[in-house]
């Protein structure tokens, strides 16, 4: 499943979530916690998925023995997340958020040899594939921009940057990427006021900045030449992802 698929399913989910509130607030004129949005500062958790891709750009490399390769990501497993949270109030519909947490994912890059053959019985000269873990320490700040309460619900946009720090192991494999990333991030979702505490659902993008491709092999040693022409086969490669949330304040 690709990413824009995956970014459709999750605003679908936040739209049916948003409708159902509305729907049950018009059957409902208690106000759950009226005083919860009056706090100077308030903390909370959330647990969510992750879904991380690779943007990556290929330059048409072609090594001394005629392989010319490309990569993408073929496939994205959903992964865990856990943040805790600090919220200050600004103003009445402003919020600056501090939410630093864990968040644990999978990708698949697969590797094509674009002179290769199919038929051949080496397979690794025509295909390969990278298995790449993540462990991101995140420290995402945002603002957090909200429109009045109706009943027991209030939408919200978020905006924001993330810094977030890879604590995989370096391995010698095709690709080597750089651990530490900055990353701009829009966001949506809906406070629900419930009778102790508040759960809101959101739905994040985030979009990395800096090239995360380490052209620095020392790893390889010289006669790793044939792990190296991946490497030389690209030019860029930046991450995003899409991160629902349920927080709980």
């Amino acid at each position: 499943m690709d990413l824009t698929k995956l970014r459709h399913i999750a605003v679908m989910l936040l739209m049916v979530l948003g409708c159902a509130g509305t729907h049950a607030q018009d059957n409902d004129m208690i106000l759950n916690r009226p005083y919860a949005d009056v706090k100077p500062v308030h903390f909370g958790f959330s647990v969510g998925m992750n879904f991380q891709n690779l943007a990556i750009t290929n330059n048409g490399f072609i090594t001394d023995n005629g392989e010319e390769w490309y990569a993408d990501v073929s496939a994205i497993s959903p992964g865990f997340s856990v943040n805790v949270l600090a919220d200050l109030r600004l103003h009445e519909h402003f919020n600056l958020r501090i939410s630093p947490g864990l968040y644990f994912g999978n990708k698949v890059v697969r590797f094509l040899n674009h002179r290769g053959n199919p038929e051949w019985a080496e397979q690794s000269r025509y295909k390969q594939s990278q298995n790449v873990k993540s462990t991101y320490i995140v420290v995402p700040i945002d603002l957090k921009m909200s429109a009045k309460r109706y009943h027991n619900m209030r939408p919200y946009f978020t905006s924001g940057v993330m810094y977030a720090q890879d604590l995989a192991k370096d391995r010698s494999e095709q690709l080597k990427l750089k651990n530490g990333d900055l990353m701009l991030t829009v966001g949506m979702g809906c406070d629900f006021y419930m009778p102790f505490f508040k759960l809101c659902p959101e739905v994040k993008f985030c979009f990395g900045l800096k090239n995360l491709l380490d052209t620095k092999r020392d790893d390889l040693e010289d006669d790793d030449f044939d792990m190296l022409k991946f490497t030389r086969s690209i030019n860029k490669v930046t991450s995003n992802m899409v991160v629902v949330t349920f927080y709980f304040e």
